[in-house]
């Protein structure tokens, strides 16, 4: 072994010890919602509000990811929390994903900024009932729960989809970002499922093409994202809406695009924006 190589190893050693890998890490199996779409029967379904915060699995112990890495959660933020398996989101308020992200992502922050956040659960996993008795099992848990630190979702049941528009505008005017369907009957079940659909309103609006950013991996030689600027000087890339037959041809710098999002940052920058067509000149 050269001298290289053995500094290599070092390094390595090193780099093993500081950040050691989590080998009893394992990924939450936790049911992933589809989209919702109009014909379905909503009256089999239990309504809630779709938050703008981060998935949580509580496994009895310690708050998971999706990923199964541990949320640095202070001892006092779980204390009482109950030993069954819970699904819910991490939660500040409505437009605070920002600063959400900030705290529970960073092992060495100030732990009382926990204090700004709040565990909403809205599933049982370990229970073999419907949906519709989970939630009353949820209700008998919580009555006993005395952390202010740990919130019940408010389900509720809407009868048709003139309602649910009616509800999903009142809280995107609100700044929410959407309504969860529960169906009634659902067993819990990990995967993608129409048991559990998610409901969400778009904005549109246009920008100015100020730059082509070259695409990567399968969209080499090919457009990769757009840099554009809004009217009220907010600039950001949208790389998503594109067919191949655009990458290709991409709209020309200078020209006016309309692209859709799903609200906007505490910076005023849109979020989830989606090429949508160009603007013809009038």
């Amino acid at each position: 072994m050269n001298k290289y190589h053995g500094t290599i190893l070092l390094l390595h050693l090193f780099m093993l010890y500081v950040f050691p890998p989590n080998i009893h890490a394992s990924t939450p199996e936790l049911m992933r919602a589809s989209i919702y779409k109009k014909g379905v029967d909503i009256s089999q379904y239990w309504a809630s509000e779709k938050l703008d915060g981060v998935r949580a699995y509580w496994d009895g112990h310690q708050l998971q990811s999706r990923r199964g890495n541990n949320y640095p959660a202070p001892a006092w933020f779980t204390a009482g929390f109950p030993d069954h398996p819970l699904d819910g989101e991490l939660w500040i308020a409505r437009s605070t994903f920002e600063q959400l992200m900030g705290i529970v992502r960073t092992k060495n922050s100030n732990k009382e900024q926990w204090s700004q956040i709040k565990y909403m659960v809205f599933d049982l996993p370990g229970s073999s009932a419907i949906f519709s008795k989970r939630i009353t099992l949820l209700k008998g848990l919580f009555s006993n729960l005395n952390n202010p630190y740990i919130q019940l979702v408010q389900q509720y049941r809407i009868k048709d989809h003139a309602t649910l528009m009616e509800k999903l505008n009142q809280i995107t005017a609100a700044g929410g970002e959407g309504l969860m369907l529960h169906h009634g009957d659902a067993l819990y079940h990990a995967g993608s499922t129409d048991d559990l659909l998610k409901v969400k309103q778009y904005q549109d609006a246009e920008a100015r093409v100020l730059a082509h950013i070259p695409g990567k991996g399968k969209f080499v030689g090919m457009l990769g994202a757009l840099r554009v600027r809004t009217e009220d000087d907010k600039q950001f890339k949208i790389g998503t809406g594109f067919s191949n037959a655009e990458r290709k041809n991409p709209p020309p710098v200078g020209s006016l695009i309309t692209y859709k999002y799903f609200g906007k940052t505490r910076n005023g920058i849109p979020r989830f924006a989606s090429f949508l067509r160009v603007r013809k000149q009038d």
